[in-house]
This record gives structure tokens, sequence and C-alpha cells, in this order.
């Protein structure tokens, strides 16, 4: 059973293992795969969620997922609480469980066939996730009679938040919540994209390479997944070929707003 494990514990942290060895405990078929994203970045988990789930993938494959900011509530917390555990199932068969906490389950809100919170508690560990949680996992995939509980309504899940960095990967390529180029934004045209307090030239383009070494790409990249009515959705990325386009844009976070304008005169 691949099960992939979508965290922000930190690359290599401690948290990881001790997380795969109570779902081995619980599942020993399980074969997880780890994907962290940065600290509380829940815009980041449900791309990853997302872009895992929604396309091909093993019969049985699970994603599991924890980034758990708790700011559900500003107030202290007795015991721990947090967000609830989530289920949601996708039209590709893939099982998603993890936290209900702001955009974890955004991406694949529209597509989800069933959403479900967990019957499982949300308290009682500052680590739910390694005490609590991989139990009430495995009774999901096991198809445990009792493992879920109520209907998680999608009115409840925020809508995916549009101009926005969703995901940076190991090259420092900025995958977005842009869908498409913006208008009058053909191929080969000049766009200006800020990002914080950096504003950059861009070249639209239908991939990411089909600019010269040392420019920046403004173009579908390698992320993106089938939509409930059929449609090839395709996410923008800001590519720099040759360097990190995350590094030329001053290192921005996840979540961080991004401007896109025609070059004047190219109207």
């Amino acid at each position: 059973m691949l099960l992939h494990i979508v965290a922000d514990y930190g690359h290599g942290d401690l948290a990881f293992a001790e997380v795969v060895q109570q779902i081995k405990l619980h599942l020993p078929d399980a074969e997880p795969v780890l994907t962290p994203v940065p600290p509380f970045a829940t815009l980041a988990a449900g791309f990853c969620i997302a872009q895992l789930g929604l396309n091909e993938a093993p019969a049985g494959t699970i994603v599991y997922h924890n980034v758990a900011p708790r700011t559900d509530d500003d107030a202290a917390r007795a015991d721990n609480a947090g967000e609830r555990l989530a289920f949601a199932r996708l039209p590709t068969g893939v099982r998603v469980i993890g936290v209900n906490a702001g955009h974890a389950f955004s991406f694949v809100r529209e597509s989800a066939q069933e959403l479900r919170y967990a019957a499982v508690p949300a308290e009682g560990s500052q680590f739910r996730s390694r005490d609590l949680f991989p139990e009430a996992a495995a009774a999901i995939a096991l198809g445990g009679p009792d493992a879920l509980a109520e209907e998680l309504a999608r009115a409840d899940i925020p809508d995916v938040p549009a101009g926005r960095v969703a995901y940076v990967d190991g090259y420092g390529n900025l995958k977005t919540t842009i869908a498409e180029a913006p208008a009058g934004g053909e191929s080969g045209r000049p766009v200006r994209v800020r990002i914080g307090a950096t504003e950059l030239e861009a070249t639209v383009s239908d991939g990411t390479f089909e600019v010269e070494a040392g420019k920046l790409s403004f173009a579908p990249g390698s992320s993106g997944w089938a939509e409930p009515d059929g449609r090839a959705r395709r996410w923008i990325e800001l590519f720099l070929r040759g360097g990190s386009a995350w590094e030329a844009f001053g290192r921005p976070a996840v979540g961080a707003e991004v401007a896109v304008e025609q070059v004047a005169g190219d109207g």
C-alpha cells in the first residue's frame, strides 16, 4: 500500500520517523513516501495532496497529511485541541486522511466523492499525528465500520486563493494558483510579475523551457490534474532557466501574492 505522508515536520526531522513508525505499527503493509512542506503551509499541503491524489496512483494509495497550525481558534486550548481529522475519497480511488486545516482540502474539495470527519478525538496530545491519528487512519484504510463520523460540508472548506505561491520545488520553481496567462498574454509576450517587493519581467510561453538560459518563464508547469468536468487543470509556474525563481524573487513564502501585468506598449 503506497502511503504518502505530507507534513510540515521539516526535512529529515525525527517527527517523520516517529509517524512512520506508528503508521507501520497499525498498517504493516504501508510503503511510506515522505513529502515535507514549510511550517504551517496548508496551501502547499493542499497542492501536494491534489497532485498526488488526483492523478493516477496504485490501487489502495493513501495520502496522510498533517499541517495543523491550530488557527481555527485563537483562544487558549485545552488538552492540545486542534483541527479535526477528516477523510476524502477521490475519483482516482485515492483516499485522503488528514486534518481539515486551512487549505489542506481546498484543491480536492470539488472532486471528492466523499467528505467525512474521522471518529477520533481532536485533542489529547501535542503530537496528534503520531499519538492519535495513525490508528484512526488505519481503521479508515481497513474499512472499520465505526472509523468515520459525520459529513464534512464542502462549505466548510475554503476556496483555493487566486494568484498565490502554492509550492516551491527543489529547483526553486514557483508553482502558483494561477490557472492561465492574463488576457492578451500570448506565448512569447512579456509580462511583469510582482511578488512582495520584487518585480521581474517574464515571458509567457507554452512550456517552461521555451526561454533562453537566464530568462524567467511564465508558463504551464508540470503540476495539474483533471477537474470534475473532465477539463485538464494545469497551473502556471515561474521558472528561471539555469537558476532559481524563488531566489530571484527574494525567497517568497507559500501564500505570497503573485501579481501579473502586461508590459506597457505590448497590449
